[in-house]
């Protein structure tokens, strides 16, 4: 996967991201079926978990954790569970707050740095099995994922034996800049905002006064539905203060169980400028920097082809980590 080409007939970042969301294939059999369970949360909210455990008890957990507005319908979601299955391990894919299909309880949702709603939910995980836990975040769920193992340090190998994150905007102000900017802004932050706004209208009517709803109406990017929603909801200052404290690029050298970082270089949502550099990590993360493969694309197989590659190769490694 670190020297991964894409295919002669998807080149390009922007083709290889918006081919693996809409037209790949994302498993080879059947679509995967789960079990839901809901989590009540130690703030009297909830989440929603999708698990397939598997025959064997004692089979290793994956859980990943999905990307902005993802859940467990999402592409990359449904390999993972393919690529899982085939290995024999338990599956579980928890969904952040209000992306499971019903709004949330609270006054919050989620964010790219909820590394305290990551280690709850691993801990839950953990007292369910004894089995090796290995965790994968996409995304947004990645950041946050290594935000969370930066936080715990020592303690996290106590939880994981592994994790791994797949394009994520490790540096949030790189990356909410870049979705804000030119075709990106046109194609992605739209598609995102499109749901987000919804959400927060709803979570408007759940709360009235929550927030200023006449700049809701108003926001036409990220960083500003950013600085009006996801930031002071969850305590910080403002949008700049968010994305600066919620970045897990700065907390990489902190992480003390193995982890992996892969980015592809021509992702649309992550500069290349910034990209960790090996010698500012520690010893402990592994960067995969991938020529080719978009936002969570890495297109494999022969036209339409399918997303499986890049889960089996993050699978490989989460297996036995190097």
């Amino acid at each position: 996967m670190q020297s991964f080409l894409a295919p002669s007939w998807l080149p390009g970042g922007h083709l290889q991201t918006i081919w693996a969301a809409r037209v790949s294939r994302a498993h080879r059999g059947p679509a995967p079926q789960f079990q839901r369970e809901r989590w009540d949360t130690p703030d009297g909210d909830f989440i929603d978990v999708d698990l397939r455990p598997a025959a064997d008890p004692a089979a290793p957990w994956l859980v990943l954790f999905h990307g902005l507005e993802g859940s467990s319908a999402s592409p990359y979601a449904q390999a993972f569970a393919e690529v899982a299955a085939r290995r024999g391990w338990s599956y579980a894919v928890p969904h952040f707050r209000g992306c499971s299909g019903e709004i949330n309880r609270a006054p919050r949702a989620y964010h790219s740095g909820d590394h305290e709603e990551i280690g709850w939910i691993l801990g839950r995980l953990r007292a369910r099995s004894a089995a090796p836990l290995r965790a994968v975040g996409v995304s947004l769920g990645g950041n946050a994922l290594l935000r969370w193992a930066g936080e715990a340090g020592e303690t996290a190998a106590r939880v994981v034996s592994a994790v791994a994150a797949v394009c994520s905007p490790l540096d949030l102000t790189a990356g909410g800049r870049a979705i804000d900017r030119g075709f990106s802004h046109q194609v992605y932050g739209r598609m995102f905002l499109g749901t987000m706004k919804p959400k927060a209208w709803a979570k408007l009517a759940q709360y009235p006064g929550l927030f200023d709803g006449e700049r809701l109406r108003r926001a036409r990017t990220l960083h500003e539905f950013d600085d009006l929603f996801t930031a002071p909801l969850h305590g910080f200052r403002g949008v700049e203060d968010y994305w600066s404290r919620a970045s897990a690029k700065p907390h990489l050298a902190r992480i003390r169980v193995p982890a992996l970082a892969l980015n592809a270089r021509n992702d649309p949502f992550v500069p290349i400028a910034s990209l960790p550099r090996a010698g500012a990590v520690g010893r402990w993360v592994t960067l995969w920097q991938p020529p080719h493969g978009g936002h969570v694309g890495f297109p494999a197989g022969r036209f339409p082809g399918h997303v499986l590659c890049m889960p089996e190769a993050v699978a490989n490694w989460l297996a036995t980590p190097c």
